[in-house]
This record gives C-alpha cells, structure tokens and sequence, in this order.
C-alpha cells in the first residue's frame, strides 16, 4: 500500500495558546518540512481503522484544539461590502446577521445527552438541535452565538453571548436548513474534585454537591444543557472565517479535536460524507483524530462508523482515550494525548 499521505506537506508555523479553543483552517502548497511551534496538550484514544491510499502533492489541514485560540495562518476575510454578508477569498458568505443587541428569536426542537456518567464531575455533553426558521443561513465551519437569559457570574442580566462552533452542515441535521446544532458540555466546577477557582451557588445550596465549599456552574452551557423542545433560543450571528472547509475537492484533511472541539468537523464531515445534495462529490481523503478522557466520552461514534463504512477510501478516525491508555511518549503524565496518537502513524500522516 502506498502512504496514507505524501511524504511532503505544507509549512505551518505559529500556534499561540490562549484560553478557549482554537480553530485552524488552512490550504498550503507542498512544503518539505512540518513546523508546529507548540505542543498541543489535549486529552486523548485508539480505534484503528482501515488506511485509504492517496498520492498527492498538496494538503489541506485543519485543527482543532482546546486551549488554542489563536493561530498565525488564517483565511482573510476582506472588509464587509453589505450587510449580513462578508467576502471570503472572493465568495460571500453570511455574515452577523443578527447581533447580540438584535438577536433571533429560535426555539429548541431536541435536547439529547450524549455522553454517559464518568468519573469526572463535568461529563455531560449534549446535543441540541434549534430552529432558526431559515433566518439564520450559516455554511460549515462557522459559529453562532447563544444569549442565556442569565445572571451571569457579574450578575448582568442577560449574561453575555457566548460563541459555540456549529456541529452541523448547513441544511442542518433534517437538511431543511431551518436548523442547526450545537455539541454543548455543561461546565461544572466542584472544589475538592478538580479545578474550582469561582462559586456562583450560595454554599450548601447545590443539589449535587451540597457539601462542597464552592460550586460554579457555567451559565451559558447550562442554559444549552437545560433546554427542553419549544423552548425559546437566542441566537447571533453567523460569524466566523477561520475554519471553512477548502474549495478544492481533491484536497486532504487531517482533523485533531478535543471534546466538543469536535463541532466543526461534524459540520464538515456531514458535508463531505452524509449529505444528499453534497455526498460523493469529494475526492480527497479526512482523516480525523478526535481526544476525550473516558470511553463515555465519545461523540458520535455511530456516525464516524457509518461514514467510514460508507468511504473506507476517504475517511479514516482513530481516537485518543487519555484515561484508559498510555504514551511512552508523553513525558508529562504518561497518557495518551491526540499527538501521541498521531506519532503512531508518522509514516503515514508523513
């Protein structure tokens, strides 16, 4: 069998940690080395897959990685020439159509959890399906923003917008476009079970934790979390340039993702592999490499198996299980990270 991928790939400099998560989107001519200028620590697990053949001479990368939210390769997005719309490498794409002052009156249709009980205390990651009602158009890789009715941990009612990458291609997950997804874990802080630095529940007072001296739940991914259908949703935006998926239909992908980090690539997997109107069109070969702590963790694994069952040419994912398998090559704790996973297939990705 030939290399998964060529020996030769583009030049990516520059990753500057952050806190939040970082979305890279990028399509580079061939260039002999591979240059990343910081190590990406991110949880991590191991499900081979069958390896599909490629010969090319160019590769389209993508990344994603909690903890980085800035990069040094980037689309340019040029200036807004009109409202709702912004002109990205000559193609207008939607654009804030509705702001934080002005934003779109959405209902939820489906809250699902779709991790299950760990033993961390923030193991909740839900799915939830909205309806923006067609008012919201938004292609793949873009994000929206979602007001909770609050108070915040500043007591400013509403709290805040809050940005999530959307976990659906553009006709949404019914394809009707007049919806869209989002993958939402429930922040959930309890001091003496990991980090806790703020309390925003009166001490004693946490149905969960009532023991604990501080408790700090996210305001935001509650809200998400705590949606029932028919309830109402507000939302801004679209925005976002950074991760839209590239115009050539022969470029390869490689994927990296943590956790819910794995949004925009569902959103750009659905386009690529799931989609009626878009399905079979790509040439290229994805590859994504998806980190989580415990098996119970997964996110939509069906789906990653219905896709490469369907494609076993062009699809492959292979997971990084940090809590249940270990990496000579990881010199910190000794667990299996998302880059460790990729050190085990360097001749390939190489």
């Amino acid at each position: 069998l030939k290399p998964f991928f060529p020996k030769q790939l583009p030049s990516v400099t520059g990753a500057n940690s952050a806190v939040g998560a970082m979305a890279m989107a990028m399509e580079l001519p061939t260039r002999p080395n591979l240059e990343v200028s910081r190590p990406m620590q991110a949880h991590g697990a191991a499900k081979a897959t069958s390896s599909p053949m490629v010969s090319t001479s160019r590769i389209s990368a993508v990344l994603a990685v909690a903890g980085l939210a800035r990069c040094g390769v980037q689309r340019r997005a040029t200036a807004v020439k009109k409202k709702g719309v912004r002109v990205v490498e000559g193609k207008e794409i939607p654009w804030n159509l509705f702001s934080p002052k002005a934003p779109y009156q959405g209902s939820c249709i489906s809250k699902e959890t779709i991790t299950s009980k760990t033993p961390l205390v923030n193991w909740e990651t839900c799915h939830v399906i909205m309806d923006h009602g067609g008012k919201v158009p938004y292609i793949e890789g873009q994000s929206i923003g979602i007001i909770a009715p609050g108070p915040d941990k500043k007591g400013e009612t509403p709290a805040k917008i809050r940005l999530y990458s959307i976990a659906s291609s553009a006709p949404g997950d019914d394809e009707t476009s007049k919806t869209v997804s989002l993958v939402v874990k429930r922040v959930l802080e309890v001091s003496g079970k990991g980090w806790c630095e703020y309390s925003n529940v009166p001490k004693g007072k946490d149905p969960e934790f009532p023991d604990a001296e501080k408790v700090y739940r996210g305001v935001c991914s509650s809200h998400v979390c705590d949606l029932n259908a028919g309830d109402d949703v507000m939302i801004t935006g679209p925005t976002g340039a950074e991760m839209l998926l590239p115009e050539d239909p022969e470029a390869n992908m490689i994927f990296m993702a943590t956790g819910t980090g794995i949004a925009p690539f569902r959103s750009h997997l659905r386009y690529l592999f799931h989609d009626k109107a878009t399905k079979g069109k790509f040439k290229g070969v994805a590859w994504m490499f998806l980190g989580v702590p415990y098996s119970e963790s997964l996110l939509y694994d069906e789906e990653w198996k219905e896709m490469q069952a369907e494609f076993p040419d062009q699809f492959r994912y292979d997971y990084a299980i940090s809590g249940e398998e270990k990496s000579e090559k990881n010199k910190i704790n000794g667990e299996m990270w998302v880059q460790h996973k990729m050190m085990q297939y360097t001749d390939d990705l190489w």
